[in-house]
């Protein structure tokens, strides 16, 4: 393990989060205006981060009809970020199962926790808003997940949990300035992006910790998880049946996303920093290279 990634002091770390957690920590039900108009004109995600941006399809499209994309597809990142976070939720429960809850470190994952159930409500009250369907992931997804939520352990657990907390921390982070976004949406990303500042890092620590003594086969099998855990998250990002809400065909217009060169340089962009962390603690390797090269998030790595 290099010197850029020691592992700091397990309980000192989870004091500083927990006082953290008291001092900013955020209700949406208060916090956020739900009554209030969308704004008219305004996209949803950043214009050049929508999936079909700069293709064929894109420029036969109508403004409105781009913009109505966008909403559908921030809608379909809260409705799978539900799905994220349920899995990390009952995986941290397991986690803590058999820990003594005097620890510092098993009361901040109890309260990290709380926090990913108040997200999880906070996404589903927009996606309510934005009057679009729960996406959510596709069905062989789903049916992954429910593994990783019964098997999940060790580094790759929390690999996983790195891997969808950071890239939603990536995309959503950019709009939270960007105002040509839609204010509610921005409200929701700027919530989602301070509090989960704290479970990144606790993510990455309990993962460092978890690798020092991870070699041989075991190192194998937790890069396999890992890759696989990065190409479902990125291939659930975007649902095909948002292209069919606009008008669209779905398999025409998720064959030209996925082709999309301006789509990969936002795939790339928002796995930069996750992956440089998890090639440095040794988690991206053989097996699944090939994996995280299909996910997009290795960008040119």
């Amino acid at each position: 393990m290099s010197r850029s990634l020691q592992v700091g002091d397990r309980e000192k770390t989870a004091e500083r989060l927990l006082n953290s957690s008291a001092k900013n920590s955020y209700d949406p039900d208060v916090d956020i205006d739900w009554d209030a108009p969308l704004a008219e004109d305004k996209f949803f995600v950043p214009e050049h981060r929508v999936s079909l941006y700069g293709t064929p399809l894109w420029e036969r499209m109508s403004r409105e009809q781009r913009i109505e994309l966008s909403k559908h597809e921030v809608g379909c990142v809260a409705s799978v970020g539900i799905w994220f976070e349920v899995i990390l939720m009952e995986l941290l429960v397991r986690h803590v199962y058999h820990l003594d809850p005097k620890q510092r470190h098993v009361q901040y994952a109890l309260t990290e926790i709380a926090d990913e159930c108040r997200h999880s409500i906070m996404f589903a009250k927009l996606v309510e808003k934005l009057g679009v369907p729960a996406y959510g992931p596709q069905r062989l997804p789903h049916v992954l997940g429910n593994v990783m939520k019964t098997i999940g352990r060790g580094p790759s657990m929390f690999a996983s949990i790195l891997i969808a907390e950071e890239i939603l921390d990536r995309l959503q982070r950019e709009s939270t300035t960007d105002e040509t976004v839609q204010p509610l949406v921005r409200m929701v990303n700027r919530i989602h992006v301070l509090e989960e500042a704290r479970h990144v890092r606790y993510a990455r620590e309990e993962l460092l910790r978890s690798m020092q003594k991870c070699s041989g086969a075991a190192l194998r099998y937790h890069r396999f998880v890992t890759a696989r855990a990065a190409f479902v998250v990125s291939r659930s990002l975007v649902h095909p049946e948002v292209y069919r809400a606009v008008g669209l065909d779905p398999k025409q217009a998720r064959r030209q996303a996925l082709g999309n060169p301006n789509f990969r340089t936002t795939m790339g962009w928002a796995g930069e920093r996750i992956t440089g962390f998890l090639d440095e603690a040794g988690l991206i390797g053989s097996p699944g290279r090939a994996l995280w090269r299909a996910s997009g998030f290795l960008g040119q790595k």
